[in-house]
């Protein structure tokens, strides 16, 4: 019956929390379980790149903290050879992407 209880209150305080708070929270919970995330970018209808096992994506803020910036970044495997397998010679990279409409796309070289 605690357990319950403590649940109640831990959704009516996560009720009251604004959207920004929850999504934080979201984002917590899901750091600490993980997930098995792919990235792919596309040049039209062709595949140009893709990065397995993504853990995340994260928002840019400003150095202030203040103001989110236009573009997200994130770590992932480089699929160099787009199989969709993660090879033995394929490494980790950091990437980041843009909001705006000009596709690009950054990331680490990893040779």
């Amino acid at each position: 019956m605690r357990n319950v209880s403590l649940i109640i209150l831990a959704l009516l305080l996560l009720d009251g929390c604004t959207q920004e708070t929850q999504n934080k929270f979201g984002r917590a919970v899901q750091n600490w379980t993980g997930t098995n995330g792919v990235l792919e970018v596309y040049a039209g209808e062709k595949l140009v790149k893709r990065f397995l096992k993504i853990d995340k994506l994260t928002t840019a803020s400003a150095t202030d903290g203040k103001q989110e910036r236009p573009y997200r970044f994130g770590y992932g495997v480089l699929d160099e050879n787009l199989n969709g397998v993660t090879d033995s010679d394929e490494k980790k990279v950091y990437f980041e992407f843009s909001d705006y409409s000009t596709s690009y796309i950054f990331y680490e070289n990893p040779r």
